[in-house]
């Protein structure tokens, strides 16, 4: 996770020779993702045209610069009407007002937090008042030239300090995780059972070894459940085996 303010001004290098391309000029964000797209360059050799980075094409963003393969990740916005039309929109996100969906100012943003492996937007440094805050952008409705629109909800889970972003952004992430596998174990678990259904009740024409060469299914067996479960749980390989040798 990065700060925008660590990004901005940083040389970039490509790799491929280890020559300095140029510094990161500006970030164009794209409203409707909530993320970075592009870093614009900055060159005393390119004044008539604009030239950007897609920040797809970021290998990564360090310390000290932002690292490229080669310069062939340099394209001409004025050639990409979509990339061109998104700095146009000129969305900057630092000193932008924040205002709810029902049209309370609450402040505006004074910073703000990307991931830097994706680019995608995390969090804004509000001020308030006399006080600095820190919001998950999930709370964002609608990133505007002259407003940022968020949830009513939002004022709620103001965060303290970027650590504790951090912190949200690894438990989302975990939860993510966890949902995956889930779906994951449900899918296997549906698929092993199809197999017993497929299987039990047929007659197996061989002996069915585990990979220690023990007989686990004797042949002739009529199979049951059971069966099937003790295949499975021997491989997916004894499995093959063993839907291979088998008849009505």
């Amino acid at each position: 996770m990065k700060k925008s303010s660590q990004i901005l001004g940083q040389p970039i290098i490509s790799i491929l020779d280890g020559t300095e391309i140029g510094k990161v000029k500006s970030l164009v964000i794209n409203p409707d993702k909530g993320a970075i797209d592009f870093l614009t360059i900055e060159h005393e050799d390119w004044q008539v045209s604009v030239k950007a980075i897609p920040f797809k094409k970021v290998i990564g963003i360090g310390a000290y610069a932002v690292t490229v393969d080669s310069d062939r990740a340099v394209i001409d916005l004025n050639e990409i009407p979509i990339a061109n039309q998104l700095v146009n929109k000129k969305i900057k996100i630092i000193a932008t007002k924040v205002m709810t969906r029902k049209g309370e100012l609450l402040g505006e943003v004074k910073e703000y937090y990307v991931d830097d492996e994706t680019g995608n937007l995390l969090g804004l440094v509000l001020q308030i008042h006399e006080q600095e805050v820190v919001m998950s952008s999930e709370f964002v409705l609608t990133y505007g030239k002259d407003i940022i629109i968020i949830q009513e909800e939002a004022a709620s889970h103001f965060l303290n300090s970027a650590e504790q972003l951090i912190q949200l952004e690894s438990e989302e992430a975990s939860e993510l995780h966890h949902e995956a596998d889930q779906v994951e174990n449900g899918e296997l678990n549906l698929f092993k059972e199809k197999q017993v259904q497929l299987l039990k009740g047929k007659k197996v024409k061989a002996d069915i070894l585990n990979h220690d060469g023990d007989v686990i299914i004797a042949a002739g067996t009529i199979l049951t459940a059971e069966d099937v479960v003790r295949a499975q749980n021997a491989g997916a390989g004894v499995v093959v085996e063993l839907s291979m040798n088998v008849e009505e």
